[in-house]
Order: C-alpha cells, then structure tokens, then sequence
C-alpha cells in the first residue's frame, strides 16, 4: 500500500472540502499509518508551517466530525512546496523520493497536459500512480492526446481517472440492487421500463466556482462524467465479477450501445440554459452573468439536459433522460426508473393507476418504490411509496476513492476508452450546442428551471442509426 501522497492543487476548493476530510477518515479508520506523507503543491508562497496551519482550519471547518487526533495527524503529515505545474523542475522536487508516490492532480483539466508532461522527466519510482480529477479532457481529441501521454507514464493500472459518484454507497446500490434481487432483473429492460432518468438538480448556485465552472458548464461538469456513470450502473449487463476488468468492460459496452445524436435529435431532445437572478428561500441570489468572475459571452450553461438511447438488445426503446441544473428551487438527486403501465385494468372506473417508479436517491441515500393500491372505496386507486434508508457509509466517497489509490485497485476509475467513449457520446451536442443550434434558455434562481421545450413529446426519425458525422472506428 503506498503510503505518500503528492496532491497538485493543494489549496484548491476540492482538497479542502473533500481530499483532506477523506485523509482525515481514513486515519480515524486506521487506514493510514503514522509513516504517511502528504505534500501539498501549489501556487502560493507558503512554508510548511503555513500549509499544516491551513489544513486544521479547513479540517475543522469541513471535518469536524472526524476525531480531532485524526486530524491533527493529517495536519502534521504535511509538507508544503511552492510549484509551477508546467516547470518540469518543480515538480520533480514535489514527487522526489525512492518509495512510490500516489500523484493527485487536483487542478483545471487544461492543467492536466502540462503537468503530466512536466512528470515525465521527474522519473516516478516504480508503482507510482497517478490521480486525474473529472473532466478528463476538454473534449474527445484531448482525452485521446491525454490518454496518450499517460501511457508513456505508467501503466493504465497505475491511471485513476476518478469519479466520486462510484464511490457513493447509493450509486453502488443501484447495481446492487439488480444483481442481488431477483425480482428486478428479469423486469430490468425495455418491455418492461419505458424511462430512466438520472438528475442531479441542485440549489447551490455559483458559490465562487467562477473560475472552473466558467470554463466547463453543466454539461461537462456533471452530465459527461457523473450522470453517464449513472447510466453505465443503470444499463450495464451483469458482469461475471465485480473486478476491474470485468466491470470496466461492461460499461464501456454500455457506452458503445449508447445512439448517437443527430443536429435534429440535438434540437429536439437537449436543452440547456443559465439562471437569471432569484431567490432561493430568503437568500438572494445573481443572475449567474453577474456572478464575479463570469464571461457572459462565453454563453456558459448552468443547465443541461439530454435524452438518449442505447442500441442495445435490453434498451431498444426505452429513453434515458439526464438532467442536471444549478440555483434551482429545490434539491432532486436521484435516478428514477420509470416501469410501463400494466396492460389492462380490470377495475372498470375506479381511476387511473399510475406507472411504478423505482427511486435510487442519491443525496440523501435511500429507496423509494412508488406504487398504486386500492383505496378504502372499492375499486379506488391510492398511491402507495415504499421507502428504505441507507446506513451512512463507513467512509466518504472520496475516502474510499483514495483508499482504492493507494492499495492500487482502480476498479472504481475510468479506464482510458472508456473516457474517450463519454466524450464520443457527447460530441455532437457540443457541437451543435456551439453552433448555437439550441437556444440558451433562461430561468430565474429557486425555480423548477428552465420551459420545456416546444417540441415536447415528438418523436425522432428512426431512419438513421449512426450520426452522419460519426467518428471513424466508433460504433455506437
């Protein structure tokens, strides 16, 4: 198990609320031992006395919960060296040493080039690995270029590109479920289930994020790597085991499967758009062109929703809707498995029963199944819910992300085509989205979003399999 840590971005957002709480659970858990190393790197003019300070005023800001041993541990663990990611000799002086070394890059993805260049003449020592944050890449040309400078780097096992949504304990569940439950599985395709939707609906606005999220957009923050996770753990055939090899197979099968869109199928069936200024319960919120650090002419969307489907044997007709959107009214993280209606009802006028709909909610965890019953009136239809909680996890996602790390599992990550294959499934809608093909709706902050869009309910032409401009050696 490697036992140092090099962390590239090492005042950032990301390591303060969630890298350094997860170290903190993972020493409370007995997982890091007393000889393990931290060193910080990044752009400020600190000293290690600087950096550990910083690091218990975060802790007991985002991880109070934790034992304050645990914490202070983390904080003395640390060493702080200023460095500029793209100087090769800066960051040979960060991953210096014989023992391997687990090298995070927590930065902006158009950092990620660079800073791997910049380690090819650090010489990393044998079974070292190397951590990429989500996106990988800017788009599919450069998730190919950055999959190829890694390879010259250390072995695609040693690559954890990782996405904290796997590690959810809920998000593990709804595979789970499947698998282990008889009742699901043999109802688990498109006769039976009519859609899915995957949504990430969000209250938290902007939150002074401007200077990553300004650059990326909903889409690419969210819908290109989590939520396409979600599909591949909603989608995925059952793998004969739950390692690496056989489970990375599956989901690159299911990315594969998934129809490419057409400039039409972009018009009719995305949407995306950016909120204005509202209200979210008494906090005032701006419109996100005025948030500080914003280019309005960027036309950066804070809402993006998608419909796809899977040419796939299981899938064949059944639409997969991924949703997610910031400064909204309410919270909604969760992935819906909507059944089709039971062919007849034997109930003459009794009403209408509604179709079942099987919750996975992500965030809080826990399943709800919606059902429809007989009322106290004969033949009365009732809605019904059967819900079940979650035990809180033993560690944080991100905890359990960099204990994969560091005893070299990378079941959990993407592998390499794998990232490439969200990129494809993307592409046109970004395309198309760039072109301005679909207009950037606006809706106000702690509403339900943005209209719906005038072509609701319309079907797409099924006289075309492949995107015209299908990428060569892709099949969907």
């Amino acid at each position: 198990m490697i036992s140092r840590l090099a962390i590239f971005g090492a005042t950032g957002d990301l390591t303060a609320r969630y890298l350094l709480p997860a170290l903190a659970a993972l020493r409370a858990a007995g997982h890091l031992r007393d000889g393990f190393q931290l060193t910080g790197a990044s752009r400020e003019d600190w000293d290690s006395d600087q950096y550990r300070g910083w690091i218990a005023d975060r802790l007991d800001h985002h991880g109070g919960r934790y034992p304050a041993d645990a914490r202070r541990a983390v904080a003395a663990s640390a060493h702080y060296r200023q460095a500029d990611v793209t100087n090769p000799v800066d960051v040979a002086a960060v991953v210096a040493g014989d023992d391997p070394i687990a090298v995070y890059l927590a930065l902006p993805p158009a950092l990620f080039p660079h800073l791997v260049t910049a380690l090819h003449d650090a010489r990393l020592p044998r079974g070292s690995r190397i951590v990429l944050e989500k996106p990988f890449g800017e788009d599919l040309a450069s998730a190919r270029e950055l999959n190829l400078l890694l390879a010259g780097l250390v072995p695609e096992q040693a690559v954890f590109r990782v996405d904290h949504f796997l590690a959810m304990t809920t998000v593990q569940n709804v595979l789970g479920s499947r698998l282990v439950n008889r009742v699901l599985e043999p109802l688990w395709n498109s006769t039976h289930i009519a859609e899915v939707e995957i949504v990430w609906d969000e209250t938290l606005a902007l939150e002074g994020r401007a200077g990553y999220y300004d650059s990326v957009g909903a889409l690419k923050d969210m819908v290109q790597n989590h939520l396409l996770q979600l599909l591949c753990l909603v989608a995925m055939e059952p793998p004969i085991t739950l390692g690496e090899r056989d489970l990375r197979d599956r989901k690159v099968d299911v990315l594969r499967s998934v129809r490419l869109l057409t400039d039409y199928d972009v018009v009719h069936r995305t949407r995306r758009a950016r909120y204005l200024s509202g209200h979210i319960g008494d906090h005032a919120v701006p419109a996100y062109a005025d948030e500080e650090g914003v280019d309005p002419r960027r036309h950066t969307e804070t809402f993006a929703e998608v419909e796809l489907e899977l040419d796939s044997w299981r899938w064949s007709g059944t639409t997969f809707r991924l949703r997610s959107g910031k400064a909204l009214g309410q919270d909604r993280k969760e992935v819906a498995v909507r059944f089709r209606p039971v062919p007849h009802l034997p109930f003459g006028h009794g009403g209408e029963a509604l179709p079942n709909v099987l919750r996975f909610g992500l965030e809080p965890e826990g399943m709800t199944l919606d059902m429809t019953g007989i009322g106290s009136r004969a033949q009365a239809f009732t809605p019904l819910s059967l819900t079940a909680r979650m035990e809180p996890p033993d560690l944080p996602a991100y905890g359990r992300l960099l204990l994969d790390v560091m005893r070299g599992d990378p079941a959990l990550s993407l592998r390499g085509d794998e990232a490439e294959q969200a990129w494809r499934v993307l592409t046109p809608v970004l395309s198309a989205w760039e072109r301005d093909l679909v207009p950037l709706q606006e809706y106000p902050a702690g509403s339900d979003g943005p209209a719906p869009r005038p072509h609701e309910g319309e079907q797409r032409p099924r006289n075309a399999l492949l995107h015209p401009e299908a990428i060569p050696g892709d099949t969907p």
